[in-house]
């Protein structure tokens, strides 16, 4: 099978990680029905380009339709950013919800404590499929040891580096943090209208990898006893690391301390930078800007020499709603959609990372421009804590806030580190 990569259906998913939320009211109503005819509802994210998306959806259901007579499938593709409003109204009005639906993986542990999604856990260890599935994504749909869903895709981010400006300035890829950081004052030093690495202090998911592997963690406990983890030490150094790149020598504050994800793929794209911290889902953004033909990915070097840093991995799962009345068809159909036939579909239409390991390993082989992810995901990813809290503390910014008053000056890491520690633990007090 010949694999056109096209990413620009994922772009979607950073503006739906940064808007994670979860209904903030409670419905626990659910079905006793099993019934074996009838219509499943499904709501599925209409992406930026969507009709790719859409003709393999449609394979899908033609063929569950024609698998189990009497079953009519209705797809609805849903706008991300009005998301939370049509969930919290489905979780409150079982009568208008649907059936499946696809969510984002951060938006679990908030749609579970809501009393909205079906414990699974029973038919995903019955699935034969289940057992290739990446250890992370199945987190992604673990709450207190109980599944909520199927991993749908995976996205992670990797170090997008400019051949020609390496070439021209004699460098070499950098393979520690420290000589990312070197790299990338030599580059803005000899380059001064560049930006050697662009970095943004909105950038929650560009900075973890810093945290991560300096051996900090975002929260440490499980569901119902979650404590921030990023005042420790380890945190802090990682913190540290990353504030320090945005100045003068590198990316100036007053331009950098407000960017986002978007901003700084943006400004790479546009050939304004010597290196950039972007997803695979950033591709598209970046092969229809200046620099076509003229840069290349490698995975986000750690601490030590060769090491990967961690990064996060974002993505979005398929989950069954606790108030079908069709519980059996519905999970049997969750399960086609999210199958490993579907997902190297959907990264064949749309660039979409499989979640299963072997689907990956063979994807990477066809495309090679996906091997550098790969590897990010083979070498270990992050996630974020599985409470409700989490979309809490993702739309107040506590992280950004942090970073930013760091880089401003207002306040030294120790300091900020604190009080961002006590706003996280008031949030995963406060979510029970």
């Amino acid at each position: 099978m010949k694999l056109s990569v096209r990413f620009a259906g994922l772009t979607a998913l950073a503006a739906l990680l940064a808007t994670a939320c979860a209904p903030q009211t409670s419905s626990n109503s659910s079905s006793d029905k099993d019934e074996k005819t009838g219509t499943l509802r499904v709501w599925l994210f209409q992406e930026v380009g969507n009709a790719p998306k859409q003709k393999v959806v449609d394979s899908v259901v033609a063929d569950f339709e024609k698998a189990h007579q009497g079953t009519k499938v209705d797809v609805e593709y849903i706008p991300v950013d009005t998301r939370a409003q049509r969930v919290k109204a489905a979780f409150n009005d079982p009568a208008s919800a649907p059936d499946v639906m696809e969510y984002g993986n951060t938006d679990t542990a908030g749609y579970v404590k809501d009393g909205g999604l079906l414990d699974v856990t029973e038919e995903f260890g019955e699935w034969g499929e289940a057992k290739d599935t990446d250890p992370t994504a199945k987190q992604s749909v673990t709450v207190d040891g109980k599944l909520y869903g199927a991993p749908f895709y995976v996205g992670v981010r990797a170090l997008y580096y400019r051949t020609d400006v390496f070439e021209e300035l004699g460098l070499t890829v950098p393979r520690t943090m420290d000589e990312l950081a070197s790299t990338a004052r030599g580059i803005r030093a000899a380059r001064p209208e560049l930006y050697g690495l662009v970095v943004g202090g909105a950038y929650t998911y560009g900075a973890m990898p810093f945290v991560w592997a300096n051996g900090g963690e975002l929260a440490n406990g499980k569901s119902g006893s979650y404590a921030s983890g990023i005042d420790s030490a380890q945190a802090r150094k990682g913190i540290k690391a990353y504030t320090s790149l945005f100045g003068d020598d590198n990316c100036p504050a007053a331009k950098c301390a407000g960017m986002g994800g978007n901003d700084t793929v943006s400004a790479f794209a546009a050939g304004k930078a010597g290196m950039a911290i972007g997803g695979d889902f950033s591709h598209a953004a970046v092969e229809a800007g200046k620099v076509k033909g003229k840069y290349a990915v490698v995975p986000l070097p750690g601490v030590k020499s060769g090491s990967i840093a961690p990064a996060f991995a974002g993505g979005n799962n398929i989950g069954v709603l606790k108030s079908t009345s069709h519980r059996t068809l519905a999970v049997q159909l969750m399960e086609r959609l999210a199958s490993k036939k579907t997902q190297s579909e959907l990264f064949d239409a749309m660039g979409f990372l499989p979640t299963f390991t072997d689907v990956r390993q063979q994807v990477a082989q066809q495309e090679p421009f996906v091997k550098p992810f790969v590897r990010t995901l083979s070498a270990g990813t992050k996630f974020v804590p599985a409470s409700p809290a989490w979309a809490q503390i993702d739309s107040s910014l506590v992280l950004p806030t942090m970073f930013q008053e760091v880089i401003s000056g207002k306040k030294d890491v120790a300091k900020a580190s604190d009080d961002a520690a006590k706003k996280m633990n008031d949030a995963f007090g406060s979510a029970g």
